[in-house]
């Protein structure tokens, strides 16, 4: 290769990682557009505005929920369009030559002149069902071609490859396309459920009235969306089934069909309780976005194997895991997969859940409502535990501690980590959502990308106030506990809130002192690496000093004397250990304070659970 043609793939990479992120903002919004034109579905908002592109005549709609809702649509198509039309500009400026960047794109810019059209047929004729179907149906293949140009971008800025080119020669990919097909179906018929006004036309699940096959039109309609989607539930487990089977799929498409099937699985639940509890309109829109999500990433499933015709094995350097876990006892297996859910972290966020919920309800909140709390807390941490693993699987190796992790020891791959994780972090969502609550669902949600994106991929490997900062995440599980006890938060919940989040430097910084130098070598800038063991001797009482000052404020809050009473020694103790621990600076001193501050956190909220049931 000569000089201009390394050049040349420079500049083709470039532009590659440029477009991906525009493509990718693109997928994102028509995503978001369909969920909120699903919202206003089945809300009925679609003449919350008569009139269009106005609301009643002006730009500010009226301070009425079917006219925001509707209008929340529209400010969204208006964000989603520039950023199609803004794709499709690049790919005609810098992608002539690449046929599946190209296309999707021209075809997405001139569905989307359809989808405008349709959108104003729609106001004008008053939502008439067939072309809310159409609509609907016009909106998922801009999604599909907006994914399609994002993954050929971001493949082309990885690889440098100048083709991009797309193949359903092989059995995966015709499988994902059939699959791809099928879930289309189901959308489209979902629409026209909604339309016809059939949503509450059987009063059972899964039978309609107890009948396979419903007398009257509306509750056919709704059979037969049922049936339908039975069809695309099939299909995508089989192809998750075939993904999974090996050397039939890469690691990202093995990890999008697995997901692709688990959202299928909560898509289903969904749908049962969406007739089962007297459609809440909360579940209905949850409904909508999951398919919509169940359709994107069948898509993108479709897309990789199209890609990789052959499928590709995980790549391995040297000192690499292997590609796959060794063979292995169904238990042994078990075990590493509870192992990567670090259990002891996720035991300890548990007590401080249930004390959340405990405090929040003034006394135990009844079982039935704790078992499902505890439940989601336990595979929304266990999840994000993984995720975390996978993320730092090159940081494990390098360090003793935690070098025989199941992924550096090569007995479980990454791809099934992974996909581990993101499917425990998605059942936990949908758990508290459906069984629960959605804010306690919500503030979940919140706790797991905090933990994953900001400190994981973000903060950790960047800046010494990474603990300082990802503590946060720790610090959430309260005030989903006090969430799914009582619907709301109040200052109580943030002061629980206060206690874990500066707890926390505290109790890691004295890790991080014994194992400072495998930080050191493993390139994680942890306070005691950047500004040494003195300095963080001083945050660490600095730490303690400030989260026995909160449990004291909240024991006065609550008017909680026994409470107040076992703050005031339990703090004494972590008091002494700091004091200790900065006048000392030994390693054996730093692991008495990490052990101690983990007895201190557990026994606090055990207290507070004590206090609210008396």
């Amino acid at each position: 290769m000569t000089a201009a043609d390394r050049l040349t793939s420079v500049d083709r990479t470039a532009d590659a990682r440029r477009l991906r992120w525009l493509a990718l903002a693109s997928a994102v919004f028509t995503y978001l557009l369909i969920v909120v034109g699903g919202i206003v579905r089945v809300t009925g908002s679609g003449l919350g505005c008569p009139d269009w592109p106005l609301c009643y005549g002006q730009l500010i709609p009226p301070l009425r929920a079917d006219a925001l809702i509707e209008y929340t649509h529209r400010l969204t198509a208006s964000a989603t369009s520039p950023l199609i039309l803004a794709t499709t500009a690049i790919a005609w400026l810098r992608y002539r030559k690449v046929r599946w960047i190209l296309w999707p794109a021209t075809v997405s810019a001139g569905l989307l002149l359809v989808q405008i059209l349709l959108g104003a047929v729609t106001v004008v004729l008053e939502t008439p069902p067939m072309i809310v179907a159409l609509h609907l149906g016009t909106a998922l293949i801009i999604l599909a071609l907006q994914i399609a140009v994002t993954l050929v971008a971001f493949r082309r800025a990885e690889s440098g490859r100048a083709d991009g080119r797309l193949s359903l020669r092989a059995p995966l990919a015709r499988q994902a396309a059939a699959a791809v097909l099928t879930v289309f179906l189901l959308l489209v018929s979902g629409a026209l459920v909604a339309g016809s006004g059939a949503t509450a036309a059987c009063a059972g699940w899964p039978l309609c009235d107890g009948r396979v096959w419903p007398g009257n039109l509306l509750g056919q309609v709704q059979m037969l969306h049922r049936l339908v989607a039975a069809l695309g539930g099939a299909s995508v487990f089989a192809l998750a089934w075939a993904a999974w089977r090996p050397g039939r799929g890469e690691p990202s498409t093995r990890i999008l069909a697995g997901l692709t099937a688990a959202f299928l699985s909560a898509q289903i639940a969904v749908g049962a309780v969406t007739v089962l509890g007297g459609y809440r309109p909360e579940v209905i829109g949850l409904h909508i976005a999951t398919a919509a999500a169940v359709w994107g990433l069948l898509v993108a499933t479709m897309v990789l194997a199209a890609q990789q015709p052959g499928g590709q094995p995980e790549e391995q350097t040297a000192g690499s895991e292997p590609n796959h876990a060794p063979t292995a006892g169904v238990r042994p297996r078990l075990i590493d997969f509870v192992v990567l859910t670090k259990p002891w972290i996720v035991a300890l966020l548990l007590v401080t859940t249930l004390a959340g919920m405990m405090v929040g309800g003034g006394g135990w909140p009844g079982g039935a409502i704790v078992a499902w709390t505890m439940a989601g807390g336990a595979l929304a941490a266990g999840g994000a535990g993984a995720l975390n693993q996978y993320i730092d699987r090159d940081l494990d190796r390098g360090m003793r501690r935690t070098a025989r992790r199941p992924i550096p020891g090569g007995r479980v791959s990454p791809a099934a980590a992974v996909t581990f994780g993101l499917v425990a972090c998605a059942a936990a969502f949908y758990i508290l959502a459906l069984a629960v609550n959605l804010l306690a669902a919500l503030l979940a949600l919140a706790g797991m990308l905090y933990y994953v994106i900001l400190y994981s991929l973000v903060l950790k490997r960047t800046t010494p106030q990474n603990i300082v900062v990802g503590g946060g995440a720790g610090a959430i599980p309260p005030l989903v506990g006090w969430a799914a006890a009582t619907g709301h938060l109040d200052w109580t919940s943030f002061l629980l809130f206060a206690v874990v989040f500066f707890w926390t430097p505290a109790h890691f910084w004295a890790l991080a002192l014994i194992r400072k130098r495998e930080y050191a070598r493993a390139g994680v800038p942890m306070l005691p690496v950047v500004q040494g063991e003195m300095r963080t001797r001083v945050h660490i009482l600095l730490y303690a000093v400030q989260v026995v000052s909160i449990t004291v404020i909240l024991g006065v809050f609550l008017r909680g004397w026994l409470f107040l009473v076992l703050a005031l020694a339990l703090g004494a103790g972590l008091l002494v250990h700091a004091w200790r621990l900065w006048r000392g600076g030994t390693d054996r001193l730093a692991w008495r304070m990490y052990r101690f501050s983990s007895t201190y956190l557990a026994l606090l909220f055990a207290g507070l659970m004590v206090q609210s049931l008396l």
